[in-house]
């Protein structure tokens, strides 16, 4: 186009209202007045600073004005970058100027007519660039006319591209604000509604219309409200979005749950223009996943209770869990009832249940503490009940039971029962009794029951419940079971354990035993106190292993080959090697090798010696009074105490193993000396070391007691409770000597014929002193008749000793390893026959090893009277 120059117009001139004066080489200050209406009082108008980012910025508006001819009056700024052209080069020239060609110069007088006679005029044409292309406009030509009544025309002029692409953005944010499925809000900065969509309206009960202009906590119930708009301030405040807040719906109208996301709205340059949301209905969702975790919820508590039942074998510990395990995750009140035959370890009855049936409240567990709950559930209860009663038919039927509102409560056990009128106070409105059952029979009732503004019980509830019920019902079965062959063992190994515990002279004993607390586990522990002659004493501890029955049954055999051996005499190393040999035939099977511990000690209070020896078991213990300690050997006084120290015997393999020699230890002890033996269930444990035990063992042992039974209960309360032990026996030994006053007389012989006669001199003469004179000739022929043996075998000196006490104990010793044999003399016979008269005339007689040698005894009653004569 070619180049217009500037034009200067008269202010008088038609049109000079519009516009402006420029006089060459001048600067043009568009769109502002040089100077305010005549008038109107007003100075220049102070315009602000510009700001980008409005939809102007996006739509750019060119503005033209044209006279009637359609000549360029006013080009403004947004003209000149919309097509390039300055203003300078059109004022005064025709707008066909810048059309291209004849149709479009045509179109666009046409429009020009158009407007003049209706007043406007909207198309798209296209107008050309001062680069030369053509851009595609919307036209918008108004007729204007000034105070003079001049006319002129008003183009608003945009890009078609741009317009087109912002209605598009308009016509998709209408469909999705009036059309979407999810109700849509926008806030301005002072939340207050200015727009939400109709899904919205529906979802919150209250008009479109009716939300404009208001806020969140005008147009909602107040809890809700709160909840919204505290979230509301939050977006509005950091800008931080909130998305898919579940919350509960905000009125009784459409019960249910909404999703709500909200995020902070900004123009293009930053500024906050308040907040949008978006609200869902997720009631559906919501019900699917709360059933979901619900069920997860309860499958965790089925496999929490079964964990923590799953290795307990006692009634009352597993009902105790079961009615914990509910509470409160599925009920305020828990009780769990049991037959008295499932707590007992008895047989489950063969009849049915009536209101006879004996029923104890073992589990109980409740939300709160109260004297109206002691009254509902107090535990150990005995339960009575109506046989019509809700308690009479679950345990006849074994069908379960929900129960709701006080009428149907009242009927749960038999009328007035105080128990129900403290459920009553505590607000119990539902209840659920499900049966307990093993093998088909019903063993027990677990009820629980929910109060206050807690929801009722509901089917998957009972459903629930019953599936608890019946895993706790198995369990319940294995504790009876337990309880009943645990009680079958125990009475077995009772039995077989000592009934009566002699108390020899010279030694003080207390015992305990104590069963293993896992499983059937009685075990194969065992102690003796065998009396031996010479008031010799025997103390015998010792442990099988293995558990239950058989270990029990094969422990009372091996005891009573260790009594009987016992009663041999012979010395302990042999004794256990005799024992050894025996193993196959003590085994518990042909194909269960025995294998089992023992310790075996010989006391002499006439000597204070010990001999003891063990095979593969936990060493003794000795403890030895302090100096100056008084009455420490006297039977019944206070243990003074002492100094404690594990006893050092030669190691032995364990019973049954078999190749390893069996050695004894030979040790004078101390008067009024402290022996402890015991199982190493007392001094072992799974995460300490013997040495630990065994050092406890002898702190607690050196420390004074007012008796040796105390003493023993003190051993036993250092026992790690809750570590399932095994079976402990423990035998408590104080060593003294021979009673007080004891005549005792001992003198050693040649082995030579004179050696009879003079034995037989010397008895005569102490019996005498003893006043026993009753007994001199019986003494002296069976003295004379084994001094004879001796001096006719042996070649060295012959010990004679003479003990008076309930008995006459007479000992002979020589140095010939040999016990002598008994043997039946013919009548033509002259000897022979010795052996046979001790065996006749004696009460009791018996040969012993001691040293390289041996002893024979007998003993006399001293009352006279005809006693039972065996053979020791």
């Amino acid at each position: 186009m070619p180049s217009v120059a500037p034009q200067v117009y008269s202010p008088t001139a038609p049109g000079a209202a519009l516009r402006w004066a420029a006089a060459p080489g001048a600067p043009v200050s568009r769109g502002i007045p040089a100077a305010p209406f005549p008038g109107s009082g007003v100075g220049p108008v102070k315009t602000g600073r510009h700001t980008q980012g409005s939809l102007f910025d996006v739509v750019k508006v060119a503005v033209a004005i044209l006279d009637t001819s359609g000549r360029v009056v006013l080009w403004s700024p947004a003209a000149e970058e919309l097509l390039g052209w300055p203003s300078e080069l059109l004022v005064g020239r025709r707008i066909d100027d810048l059309v291209g060609g004849e149709r479009a110069v045509e179109r666009t007088r046409e429009a020009i007519r158009d407007t003049l006679q209706n007043g406007s005029w909207h198309g798209l044409t296209e107008l050309r660039q001062r680069q030369g292309g053509l851009v595609a406009v919307e036209a918008r030509i108004s007729l204007l006319v000034d105070g003079d009544g001049t006319p002129f025309l008003q183009a608003a002029l945009t890009d078609a591209a741009t317009l087109q692409a912002v209605e598009r953005d308009l016509a998709v944010r209408d469909a999705l604000f009036e059309q979407s499925p999810l109700g849509i809000a926008v806030l301005d900065t002072d939340l207050r509604y200015t727009a939400v969509n109709r899904t919205l309206a529906e979802m919150n009960g209250v008009a479109a219309e009716d939300h404009v202009g208001r806020t969140t906590g005008e147009t909602l119930p107040e809890r809700a409200a709160d909840e919204i708009t505290i979230i509301q301030r939050q977006v509005l405040a950091t800008g931080e979005p909130v998305v898919d807040v579940t919350l509960a719906a905000p009125g009784p109208a459409r019960a249910g749950y909404r999703s709500i996301s909200y995020s902070r709205m900004t123009d293009r340059s930053g500024r906050v223009l308040g907040i949008s949301g978006t609200v869902m209905d997720v009631t559906e969702r919501y019900r699917a996943v709360s059933k979901v975790e619900h069920a997860r919820r309860r499958l965790s508590l089925l496999n929490e209770f079964g964990s923590r039942v799953g290795d307990l074998l006692d009634a009352s510990r597993i009902a105790q869990e079961l009615a914990g395990a509910v509470v409160p995750r599925l009920a305020d009140y828990s009780a769990v009832i049991l037959l008295q035959a499932v707590a007992h370890g008895d047989d489950l009855p063969r009849h049915g249940h009536d209101r006879r049936t004996s029923l104890l409240q073992l589990g109980t567990a409740s939300v709160q503490d109260g004297p109206e709950v002691e009254t509902m559930l107090r535990r150990g209860a005995r339960i009575t009940f109506a046989e019509d009663s809700a308690f009479g038919r679950v345990l006849r039927s074994g069908v379960p039971e929900l129960l709701s509102g006080p009428d149907e409560l009242s009927d749960l056990t038999y009328p007035n029962d105080p128990k129900m009128q403290a459920a009553h106070d505590l607000g119990v409105h539902s209840c659920l009794v499900v049966p307990l059952r093993a093998r088909g029979i019903v063993i027990g009732l677990l009820v629980v029951s929910r109060a206050g503004y807690r929801e009722g019980f509901d089917r998957d509830d009972l459903a629930f419940t019953v599936e608890l019920a019946d895993r706790a019902g198995s369990s319940l079965d294995n504790a009876r079971l337990y309880a009943r062959e645990r009680t079958a063992a125990l009475t077995l190994q009772r039995t077989l354990l000592p009934q009566q515990v002699p108390q020899p002279a010279g030694i003080e004993v207390a015992y305990r035993y104590v069963p293993g607390s896992s499983g059937t586990e009685v075990g194969g522990d065992w102690f003796d106190v065998i009396p031996l002659p010479g008031e010799r004493t025997a103390l015998v501890v010792g442990d099988v292993m293995g558990h239950g029955l058989r270990a029990a049954a094969t422990m009372g055999r091996l005891r009573t080959a260790v009594r009987t051996l016992a009663g041999l005499d012979l010395p302990p190393e042999v004794l256990l090697r005799h024992v050894n040999e025996l193993a196959d035939d003590l085994a518990q099977g042909p194909d269960e090798a025995l294998l089992a511990t023992c310790v075996y000690a010989v006391f002499d209070p006439a000597t204070g010696r010990l001999i003891a020896t063990k095979a593969g078991h936990i060493p003794p213990v000795l403890v030895v009074p302090g100096e100056g300690a008084e009455n420490g050997s006297r039977s019944g006084s206070p243990l003074p105490g002492g100094a404690g120290q594990v006893v050092d015997l030669p190691s032995g393999a364990p019973l049954g193993v078999g190749g390893v020699p069996f050695e004894s230890i030979e040790l004078e002890i101390p008067e009024g000396s402290l022996l402890a033996l015991c199982t190493d269930g007392l001094v072992e444990s799974r995460d300490k070391d013997l040495d630990v035990g065994l050092g406890r063992l002898i702190s607690v042992l050196e420390q004074p007691y007012p008796s040796i039974h105390q003493a023993c209960e003190a051993v036993l309360a250092t026992m790690e409770h809750g570590q399932e032990p095994d079976d402990v026996a423990l035998l408590l030994a104080r060593l003294g000597r021979g009673r007080a006053g004891t005549p005792t007389a001992g003198w050693t012989l040649p082995a030579e014929p004179t050696a009879v006669s003079r034995a037989r001199r010397l008895v005569r003469g102490t019996l005498a002193d003893w006043s026993v004179e009753e007994l001199t000739d019986t003494a002296e022929l069976l003295v004379s008749e084994l001094v004879t043996n001796s001096v006719r075998y042996a070649s060295a000196p012959i010990g004679v000793r003479l003990t008076l006490g309930d008995t006459l104990l007479v000992e002979i010793s020589d140095p010939l390893p040999d016990p002598p044999r008994e043997r039946h003399a013919a009548e033509a016979d002259e000897g022979g026959r010795g052996l046979e008269l001790v065996g006749r005339l004696a009460l009791r007689w018996g040969t012993r090893a001691e040293g390289m040698g041996k002893v024979v005894w007998f003993e006399l009653a001293t009352d006279g009277s005809d006693q039972e004569r065996t053979f020791g």
